[in-house]
């Protein structure tokens, strides 16, 4: 019997041995609030790809924000504008992207980033559901990590939520050919 309580005690102070390490190597939750307040800082990023296949070739646009303010686009038909290891060099549209960098105030960025992150962007509970509509015209993705919360997946965020695909494709229209 006091064989039986010593090794129930023991995997119980074992467990919760393991329970601290884990705690202080800084091992957390896995789950994250998505519904922050942005902090301004240069480790926010946002990428977002956009592809419209009602034309053919396919027109692709990429843009990568920083919270420094430092905006990339990239557009056209080849597949560089969102794949920098693309491979297919010998396709007619290798040469068609079109990249145009400038810098934005970090101030509007972090307006932007905030904004996205109100209408859930980092609300990973949406993702991996599915629309039942069985071909979309227009794919747009998003990868970034604001405040420290990433979040990257290759969904189609036109099946997953409609109304933040607006909202991101809003942020493309946003940069794309900006009066400087």
């Amino acid at each position: 019997m006091f064989k039986a309580v010593k090794s129930k005690s023991f995997f119980l102070i074992a467990f919760f041995c393991v329970l601290s390490i884990f705690g202080v190597s800084g091992c957390g939750p896995f789950w994250v609030n998505p519904w922050i307040t942005v902090d301004e800082s240069a480790l926010n990023w946002v990428e977002i790809h956009y592809y419209n296949s009602f034309s053919e070739p396919i027109l692709r646009t990429s843009l990568f924000i920083t919270g420094t303010g430092h905006v990339e686009i990239k557009k056209g038909t080849s597949e560089l504008v969102s794949n920098d290891f693309a491979k297919k060099s010998e396709s007619e549209t290798w040469s068609d992207c079109r990249t145009q960098r400038f810098y934005s105030d970090p101030k509007h960025v972090k307006d932007i980033f905030q904004n996205l992150v109100n209408h859930g962007v980092l609300d990973k509970e949406k993702w991996g559901k599915k629309s039942d509509k069985k071909e979309f015209k227009r794919f747009i993705a998003v990868k970034c990590n604001i405040s420290n919360v990433t979040y990257s997946e290759k969904e189609n965020i036109f099946e997953v939520d409609p109304d933040l695909a607006e909202i991101l494709l809003d942020v493309i229209r946003e940069f794309d050919n900006p009066t400087l």
